[in-house]
């Protein structure tokens, strides 16, 4: 499991530079990160500000000596930009479904930084084992509006299934409760290992059937872009999840025997 956590910190790192990357080619913030409050001054200098964050909090991750560093940039970095963007609309709309998918999408991508950040800092509460437990919990709730989303908004969904895909309504249907399976699964306990294992792999299977494909067929899109890297990380924060999501119950207790009849031998 080790070396899973390993392999998901480092695609995490990769989504969060490409999304870097990707703001300082387009200069806008409303691209990657969505709409800028009005109150802020100069959305260019501070979507540049935002993309050098992400970039160098990026390569930070992918060294021992600045990883926890790393990890606690993004942590506030993305923090602050959800508190700021998405939950807003959501207390202004709440009956509006788009507001709770967009706020669910970046709270588990607050989560897969939030979780490196409990893994390497060590420090109280946030950033111990609690904080890994609480952004588990948040990642799960986060992948309900997730769900939801591909019910109320199908005519929307099923454009994105490859047309060689028999039955793409139903794959629209499937997919979202996928979804809502994995969050109720991590949520509740029920083969939250499994659950949260799974929503990573399929996150991993849009970003290749769906974003690869688009970003190929017209390359000259921006909202493609921004897509494809978006969908890797969250991809790699569900992975980070993944990773540091103990067994059920069950197994965790018999792990447990398992271990103290050892210690006897």
């Amino acid at each position: 499991m080790q070396r899973f956590a390993q392999v998901a910190r480092v695609c995490f790192a990769s989504g969060m530079i490409s999304l870097g990357v990707l703001g300082f080619a387009f200069r806008n913030f409303a691209v990657v990160w969505g709409p800028a409050p009005t109150w802020i001054p100069w959305p260019t200098a501070l979507a540049c500000v935002c993309a050098a964050v992400a970039l160098v909090a990026g390569i930070g991750l992918l060294f021992q000596r600045t990883s926890a560093t790393a990890s606690l940039v993004l942590f506030v970095y993305i923090g602050l930009w959800w508190l700021l963007l998405k939950v807003p609309p959501v207390i202004r709309a709440p009956l509006t479904e788009v507001t709770w998918l967009d706020c669910g999408m970046f709270a588990m991508l607050l989560t897969g930084a939030w979780t490196l950040f409990a893994d390497l800092g060590g420090r109280p509460f946030l950033g111990d084992e609690r904080g890994v437990r609480l952004a588990r919990l948040v990642f799960a709730l986060g992948l309900i509006p997730t769900g939801i989303s591909h019910f109320i908004y199908v005519n929307l969904t099923v454009p994105l299934v490859p047309s060689w895909l028999p039955y793409r309504l139903g794959w629209a249907y499937f997919t979202g409760a996928c979804h809502l399976a994995a969050g109720l699964g991590i949520l509740f306990g029920v083969l939250p290992r499994p659950a949260a294992q799974l929503e990573a792999a399929m996150l991993a299977i849009f970003t290749i059937l769906v974003w690869i494909p688009a970003v190929i067929t017209a390359p000259t899109v921006r909202g493609n872009w921004t897509e494809i890297w978006l969908s890797w990380a969250l991809t790699a924060a569900a992975a980070v999840v993944a990773a540091h999501v103990p067994p059920s119950s069950r197994r965790l207790r018999h792990q447990e025997r398992t271990s103290d009849i050892v210690r006897m031998k």
